[in-house]
């Protein structure tokens, strides 16, 4: 397979048109003649991942997040993300971004998130597409069974890989809980939707402290505040999983390596 081959299926998943018009998706550098056998997927495109990236022979890595968010001017080696880019090409590494296209696609980061979490049945998006009902941000599903918030939010922490951010919870621990919103990455700007929807908890990450607060004080449902990046690392098995659907014959790994950027928590 060339990397124009796992890029067209990536982009058949993922369309670079539904991302958000701030955003920076697609390949960052690699050749799309070259052939492609191992394809690495990773959350942050960091020294880290590329360490393991070249430790495995992958001539793919494929990330959540862009290197490149915002306009630069250089690639000089001697700045950190200038290196990762001098690393990548003196290897033959080829580096690919799939973002809030990911984020809003069926599937997308936040339906993986879901399962991760204990959602089954079919999940909907929490602000959906206007023309297309079942593409938007966030999802909205139901547990097996109603549990208290204590218990669900055992259960997330537990569904979720561990980080030094673990997970925090605003809420009556005795709530009942049925049906749970989540957004994988930041969710600060779904509050509102989790409100009108109606459900029992949203589950997401980056909550910052006023709007927490008042969304609790206004009676909103419980909230569940995840590290970022755990709340978008089950995407990457997800993203992998549709190489492999669509028939394409690379091997591919998801990295283990846990990139968030909090280390220690006392």
């Amino acid at each position: 397979m060339t990397l124009a081959d796992v890029i067209r299926e990536l982009e058949a998943a993922y369309p670079p048109a539904r991302a958000e018009s701030w955003d920076a998706v697609g390949l960052v550098c690699g050749d799309p003649a070259a052939p492609v056998r191992r394809v690495l997927f990773a959350v942050d495109p960091v020294g880290a991942v590329v360490e393991e990236a070249l430790t495995w022979g992958a001539d793919l890595v494929v990330t959540h997040h862009p290197l490149y968010l915002r306009g630069t001017t250089t690639v000089a080696a001697d700045t950190p993300k200038g290196r990762l880019v001098h690393t990548l090409i003196k290897h033959d590494i080829a580096l690919y971004t799939a973002h809030t296209n990911a984020d809003v696609a069926n599937p997308g980061v936040s339906d993986a998130l879901a399962r991760a979490v204990g959602l089954v049945g079919d999940l909907v998006p929490l602000r959906p597409f206007p023309d297309d009902p079942w593409r938007g941000l966030g999802r909205i599903g139901d547990l097996p069974e109603p549990v208290t918030l204590e218990e669900f939010s055992a259960r997330a922490a537990a569904g979720l890989p561990k980080t030094a951010w673990g997970i925090r919870v605003a809420g009556d621990p005795a709530r009942r809980v049925s049906r749970v919103a989540v957004s994988g990455g930041a969710g600060d700007s779904l509050l509102g939707a989790a409100r009108a929807a109606g459900v029992d908890v949203f589950l997401t990450a980056d909550l910052r402290h006023h709007p927490a607060s008042e969304f609790v004080e206004a009676g909103g449902p419980a909230l569940v505040d995840a590290a970022h990046w755990a709340t978008e690392w089950p995407w990457l098995d997800s993203a992998a999983s549709i190489l492999h659907g669509a028939g394409v014959t690379v091997e591919t790994r998801v990295s283990a390596t846990v990139t968030d950027a909090w280390t220690r928590g006392y």
